[in-house]
């Protein structure tokens, strides 16, 4: 037997490279977590079909089940803060469900978080309409706060429909009935099928366009009837948040009267019909023409009252004594007016005298201050102080040298100089200290000694 030699090297030093390199070693809770992320980023929300099973309702509010078919079973939760459970839940009822799958990491366990569950006849449309109903109610698209008024007399209304429908010939037999001097704005648009959406959008967003200001005072979204196939093109999210952010008021009208869509909620103004819609936007001619001949009629009658009144009152006039003997009245006024001159003539001269007289008393109290003579006064004033000062000036004056030369002479007496010249001296140590004891001084130390005339130094034996 023969050995090849070249057929076993390589496996073998492929084996001691990963005997080599030491492999990762995951934690149960690391594997867990990546097994959740890589569920959860690659499914995503799905719909999921099947029969209840395993139901369990919680004190706290949630709700476990499964949702099983004949060949697999699928763990579900339902918790209270996600979506109130508005379907009475039972075993074995055949349900969609929509949520999110993850995986319960303390079981290792993947699992469905439902966030939406219907019958299973309901039909995904339906599902679509009452989430994003939740989710623009959620936003406060609904609220009846933000809705504005429906002019009551509009000028002109832009009309988004299909321009072959049975609802724009509806709402314009209508109108030209009722409002006909009303100008009618029509911007053509698909309202089914594919981009139907998209356009009608389009069609609101023009309307509220720089381009078309003053043009219409509000639009009217409107379609004939049709099976939610049909009708879906006003739950699309993209035509509410246009009706939401249309500075136009919005009346929606679409499909019959049984059919709502996101749009009938969203809009200022849901009319049933198109046809109602035409009767809510536009004011009725013959209502109009009844309300004009009624103020037609309340308008002559006040006149006729006003007229009336005013005649009453000019025969009145005409009647009084002024309009009868106007001659009469000139004789009073010329009457009145000589009485008021007298009486101011007599007034003005007693004002005149009691002028003159005043003027008089403050002639005589001038002359008696005179600037010259209060000068003079003031003068001779002043003199008799000055001299009153000096006299006082020259009193201190003495008295103070008297007072300094008292105190000088105290001083004389006092002075060490006075008693040295009585014989005394003073005698000061080499330190230059006053020597008042004879223990005061050492042998030896030279002391100086102060006389009345002059100093001398000598040494203490």
């Amino acid at each position: 037997m023969e050995l090849d030699l070249f057929s076993q090297p390589a496996p073998r030093k492929k084996a001691e490279r990963e005997l080599a390199a030491e492999p990762r070693v995951w934690s149960v809770a690391e594997l867990t977590r990546s097994i959740r992320t890589l569920l959860e980023s690659s499914l995503g929300e799905v719909w999921v079909e099947g029969e209840i099973c395993n139901l369990r309702r919680q004190s706290s509010g949630h709700v476990y089940f499964g949702l099983k078919d004949e060949r697999a079973l699928l763990s579900c939760v339902l918790f209270r803060s996600s979506v109130p459970v508005q379907l009475a839940l039972a075993e074995g009822m055949l349900v969609q469900a929509r949520g999110r799958i993850t995986v319960y990491e303390v079981r290792g366990q993947y699992q469905m978080t439902v966030n939406l569950i219907q019958p299973a006849g309901a039909g995904l449309l339906q599902a679509r309409f009452e989430a994003l109903k939740r989710k623009l109610e959620a936003e406060g698209l609904f609220d009846p706060a933000r809705k504005r008024a429906i002019p009551s007399d509009p000028s002109g209304i832009g009309i988004v429909t299909s321009p072959t429908g049975a609802a724009l010939q509806d709402f314009l037999n209508i109108a030209r009935r009722r409002a006909p001097w009303v100008r009618m704005v029509i911007n053509p648009v698909r309202v089914q099928g594919v981009g139907a959406a998209a356009a009608i959008a389009a069609a609101i967003r023009e309307f509220n366009s720089p381009a078309l200001a003053g043009q219409v005072d509000m639009i009217v979204v409107c379609r004939g009837g049709g099976s939610v196939e049909d009708l879906w093109a006003f739950n699309e999210e993209i035509v509410a948040r246009a009706i939401a952010a249309s500075a136009l008021p919005v009346i929606s009208a679409v499909g019959h009267e049984i059919d709502f869509t996101i749009a009938d909620f969203v809009a200022d103004l849901r009319a049933p019909t198109p046809s109602a819609a035409a009767e809510l936007a536009l004011p009725d001619r013959a209502a109009l023409l009844r309300h004009v001949g009624q103020a037609g009629s309340r308008l002559h009658r006040a006149l006729r009252g006003h007229l009336l009144e005013h005649r009453r009152a000019l025969e009145g006039l005409a009647r009084a004594i002024p309009f009868r003997f106007p001659e009469r009245i000139l004789q009073e006024r010329a009457q009145r007016l000589d009485h008021l001159s007298g009486a101011i003539e007599s007034h003005a001269g007693s004002a005149v005298r009691a002028r003159r007289e005043k003027m008089a008393g403050l002639g005589a109290v001038l002359r008696q201050h005179r600037p010259d003579q209060v000068v003079k006064l003031r003068r001779l004033a002043l003199d008799g102080c000055a001299e009153k000062l000096r006299t006082a000036m020259r009193t201190e004056l003495t008295r103070k040298f008297g007072d300094v030369a008292r105190l000088e002479g105290a001083l004389r007496l006092l002075s060490p100089v006075a008693i040295m010249n009585r014989g005394y001296s003073i005698t000061l140590d080499s330190a230059g200290a006053v020597v008042r004891r004879v223990a005061g001084v050492r042998r030896g130390e030279k002391v100086r000694t102060r006389l009345a005339d002059g100093t001398f130094d000598s040494k203490v034996v």
